[in-house]
């Protein structure tokens, strides 16, 4: 599974963890992710997106069918 958000585009940030005695080793920040199952009406079938917490949000706010026909997927 790829771990980017098919709204927002989120990916995973890179950075470091860092001791008390400040050294430093690499580690990876993850978007929260999660696959969901999106009715199209229109369409009268379901979508299947990988999307974030924040897009999730988006496709409340605005519509699952406005949201997805601005980027495109539908």
């Amino acid at each position: 599974m790829s771990r980017v958000c098919a709204i927002t585009g989120k990916k995973p940030m890179f950075g470091h963890n860092v001791s008390k005695a400040n050294n430093k080793t690499k580690r990876r920040f993850n978007p929260n992710l999660a696959k969901r199952r999106i009715w199209i009406a229109s369409q009268q079938r379901y979508v299947k997106l990988t999307i974030s917490h924040q897009g999730q949000r988006i496709l409340d706010k605005n519509g699952a069918e406005a949201t997805l026909k601005k980027l495109g997927l539908i």
